[in-house]
């Protein structure tokens, strides 16, 4: 009857009929064949043959198992687990188990292993439980394996032992169990139990992800993300994240609203977006939460609802997204989507504030100070002042420096509160530099210097954050408003004429150009002079320019920084250090000189802090040769400065390339070009925070530059830095000075000059002109070495304006500087938002290179120049003809 039934359900030597199987095996099992009642019972479970029916199920297992029959035993150990067919219970279950396992049924032993693993039906016992996985692992039952694998990662039943660990996650994975394929993904990810093994990690990720394990796929979605060990693949990375959350993995989930906000590997839909940010926030995700509630606010994706954004702030918070609890805070503090309640503001400010993040430490001072929700506590407030400047926090800083000043919550200390006006201006907030500029103009908190109030109040003018009119007062003579920083154009322009008759350079051009700028000067900064070559003094050699010699002296006087109208004379920064640039042969100039003077002379009032300041002229009295009087700048030339730069972080090198950019922005949209940029023609002030353009203009020699009639078109400048066209002797145009500017790109890299080991001559001239370039230093961000590869293009048409440099060198700092600041506490977790791909990728090159050592730049930085190596201007016409042949003229224009 029993072999009868198997060939009717098997369909075997008859056509396959499930009704007369299950008739058969009806009859052998009332017939006492215990094989029969255990068929029997799968057929009323599958309802093949008969209506399915879980009780009568149940009972025919019960049958076979009291018979004997170890599958069955093991089977109704199963109903006992899941209520089928019968009451739940669990002590029955480990029973029945227990009996399977006594009569050799080896996933019995798994299953008791189970039992006593979680406690079901006995005591919880995982010794027990680690033996019953290692005797079903060694029997060959691959969850066990899995499982016992487990217990040595974890040491539980036994000592912890990766090793052994390892050895069962490589049965399990080998024998096709897609959670030991991860697990022994993991094991190679992180050296545990054997070698570390990136290529296997990935290998073994990859395995079980395509088994459908979804802690793996979202695994393997990482690693296509930040090309780990495989090249980086967004769009692999977006395919497996997908697989995963529909798999109901919570944090891949979070990660596809991300690629789907941002369009990483897919295209960009809000929708999609916001449907999984809802997804994830749902399944508990603290982060999709708060990414929801932003969807909510901003209108991304969905309907603007500000009572729903609140709703996902506070659920955010309540689970401990500090970001969500500063938020959160902003909604009680602007009665948004809720009512206003600044005790709750309050309460989350502090929560945030406790949880280190700076904005809200600075809007619970704020509270403090004012008494918004909060008693007010002038202490409190500047305590957590004080902690969010410490973390950063540039508007903190200006609220220090105002306590300290004020002695509120703090003993009044000016010392302090310059420091923290300085650090706050330095970080760009106007209203700082404009108090620092009060500092050092009254002497508070430091030395008496008008130099630098004035610097700081005109960087307060540049920002065009403030409107100077409400800033300043009225002159107390003619009361108008001051056209600047304590300086009254209508009352000064008084001074300057009445003083006409009291100075001449014995040059008329000179004269009326001094004037001229005199009369028109809307602040000290616009003055020229000329300066007596009496009250020079300790004057010393310098250094020597391509055309003239330069020598350092003391201005007795020092310019002049206001009118005083008590004393009725020039209030000046007496005993000032300034640079005398002499001008060979040039007892007589004419309005030429005076043509490229004015150049410089205008692009110095548009910026004042990209260009080193012209104070005027003065005299040798033993030569007659004229001499241009300049701002000192202390650390010198740029040049000076490599072997230090090459040190700092990129997000340092790139704001100093940045104003080198935004001076040479100013000469470009003034319609003109600088016509020999070199490391040599910028300075650095002693701190580094600004960069000074020079010789804008003035590197020719004084008799060329007069000379309208030569015939000849010379060719002046360093032969580094010199484009192919200006080479080939076609005319110069600002996509000149870009090349230039790729060549100082370059140096920021390596920390020399280009080309400085080999001679500078004709055959440095022709390789350039076929395209020779400096070679790439290794660890430069591939984005930067690809901009630079642009400026130098051998086409000028191919490189970028000045404006795309600003733009392009301005994303890549503000990114940067954003990865830092919300990854302040050292996890490097969180991503800069709302940025392409493209730019992601070339932030997280520069980040990857700041980690990288400058050995090699260290190294490069004391290689010995060649002795032909020329990095002053110098007239280069002579060596482009010197070679006679006309081959090697021919290859040059080419």
């Amino acid at each position: 009857m029993f072999n009868l039934a198997k060939r009717y359900y098997n369909g075997e030597g008859t056509e396959k009929n499930l009704e007369k199987a299950f008739y058969w095996y009806q009859k052998a099992a009332e017939n006492g064949y215990e094989k029969a009642m255990h068929n029997l019972a799968i057929c009323y479970v599958n309802g093949e043959g008969t209506e399915k029916n879980l009780e009568k199920a149940f009972y025919w297992y019960q049958k076979a198992a009291e018979n004997g029959l170890t599958n069955s035993m093991h089977n109704l150990a199963l109903c006992y687990v899941n209520g089928v067919g019968t009451e739940k219970n669990l002590e029955k279950a480990f029973y029945w188990y227990q009996k399977a396992e006594e009569n050799g049924f080896t996933n019995a032993m798994y299953s008791l292993a189970i039992c006593y693993y979680n406690g079901e039906g006995t005591e919880k016992n995982l010794e027990k439980a680690f033996y019953w996985y290692q005797k079903a692992a060694e029997n060959g039952f691959t969850n066990s394996m899995h499982n016992l694998a487990l217990c040595y990662v974890n040491g539980e039943g036994t000592e912890k032992n990766l090793e052994k660990a390892f050895y069962w996650y490589q049965k399990a994975a080998e024998n096709g169990d897609e959670k030991a394929m991860f697990g022994l993904a993991i094991c190679y990810r992180n050296g545990e139990g054997t070698d570390k093994n990136l290529e296997k990690a990935f290998y073994w990720y990859q395995k079980a992800a395509e088994n459908r394990d979804e802690k793996a796929m979202f695994d393997l979605a990482i690693c296509y993300k930040n090309g780990e060990r495989t090249e980086k693949n967004l769009e692999k990375a977006f395919y497996w994240y997908q697989n995963a959350a529909e798999k109901n993995h919570i944090e891949a989930m979070h990660n596809l609203a991300l690629c789907y906000y941002n369009g990483e590997g897919t295209e960009k839909n809000l929708e999609k977006a916001f449907y999984w940010y809802q997804k994830a926030a749902e399944n508990g995700v603290k982060e999709a939460m708060h990414n929801l509630a932003l969807r909510y606010e901003n209108g991304e994706g969905t309907e603007k609802k500000l009572e729903k954004a609140f709703y996902w702030y506070q659920k955010a918070a309540e689970n401990g997204s500090t970001n969500a609890m500063h938020d959160l805070a902003v909604c009680y503090y602007n009665e948004e989507g809720t009512e206003k309640n600044l005790e709750k503001a309050f309460y989350w400010y502090q929560k945030a504030a406790e949880n280190d993040l700076a904005d809200s430490m600075n809007n619970l001072a704020v509270c403090y100070y004012s008494g918004k929700g909060t008693e007010q506590n002038l202490e409190k407030a500047f305590y957590w002042y004080q902690k969010a400047a410490e973390n950063g926090f540039t508007k903190a800083m200006h609220n220090l420096a105002i306590c300290y000043y004020n002695g509120e919550g703090t003993e009044k200390n000016l010392e302090k509160a310059f420091y923290w006006y300085q650090k706050s201006a330095e970080n760009g907030f106007t209203n700082s530099m404009y108090n620092l500029a009060f500092c050092y103009y009254n002497g508070l908190g430091i030395e008496k210097n008008l130099e630098k109030a004035f610097y700081w109040r005109q960087k307060a003018t540049e920002s065009n954050k403030i409107d100077f009119k409400e800033e300043v007062e009225s002159c107390n003579i003619c009361k108008q408003l001051y056209t600047n920083y304590q300086w009254c154009q209508q009352c000064n322009v008084k001074q300057f004429q009445h003083d006409f008759s009291k100075w001449t350079s014995k040059n008329e051009f000179i004269d009326e150009f001094i004037q001229e700028a005199q009369l028109n000067a809307k602040n000290s900064y616009e003055i020229l002079e000329w300066i007596p070559y009496n009250k020079l003094t300790n004057i010393n050699y310098h250094a020597k320019g391509g055309f003239s010699e330069i020598h350092k002296a003391i201005w007795l006087d020092g310019p002049i920084f206001s009118w005083n109208f008590d004393k009725q004379q020039w209030n000046r920064q007496l005993g000032y250090e300034v640079i005398l640039k002499t001008l060979n042969n040039s007892s007589s100039l004419n309005s030429k000189f005076l043509d490229e003077w004015k150049y410089h002379y205008n692009c110095q009032k548009k910026s004042f802090s990209k260009f080193i300041q012209f104070f005027g002229c003065t005299q040798d009295p033993n030569n007659l040769n004229y001499i241009i009087v300049m701002s000192y700048a202390k650390k010198g030339c740029l040049r000076k400065c490599l072997f230090d730069i090459i040190r700092f972080k990129w997000q340092e090198k790139l704001q100093l390339l940045r104003k080198i950019v935004l001076g040479l922005k100013v000469i470009h949209e003034s319609n003109l070009t600088h016509g020999d940029f070199h490391d040599g023609n910028i300075l650095i002030s002693d701190n580094y925070n600004e960069l000074f353009i020079i010789d804008l203009g003035l590197c020719k020699p004084i008799n060329d530059l007069q000379d309208s009639d030569n015939k000849i078109k010379e060719i002046y400048g360093v032969l580094p830095y010199m484009a192919p066209e200006t080479l080939r002797q076609k005319p110069y145009t600002p996509a000149s000075d870009i090349y230039s500017f790729s060549m100082i790109m370059w140096e920021f890299t390596s920390g020399i000059p280009p080309f400085n080991h080999v001679a500078h001559d004709h055959h440095l001239i022709l390789s350039v002109c076929e395209g020779k370039r400096p070679e790439i230093v290794e660890n430069t961000p591939k984005c930067y070495i690809d901009l630079m590869k642009k400026c130098w293009d051998s086409d000028p048409s191919n490189r970028p304006t000045i404006t795309m440099l600003e733009d392009i060198i301005s994303e890549w700092i503000r990114c940067i500087n954003e990865y830092y600041r919300i990854n302040r506490d050292g996890n490097y977790k969180f991503e800069v938002s709302n940025i392409d791909n493209k730019l992601k990728d070339d932030m997280f090159e520069f980040i990857k290179a700041n980690k990288t050592l400058v050995e090699e730049q260290a190294s490069a930085s004391i290689i010995q120049s060649h002795t032909q190596a020329y990095y002053t201007s110098r007239k280069l016409t002579e060596i482009l003809v010197q070679e006679k042949s006309d081959c090697f003229e021919c290859m040059v224009k080419i």
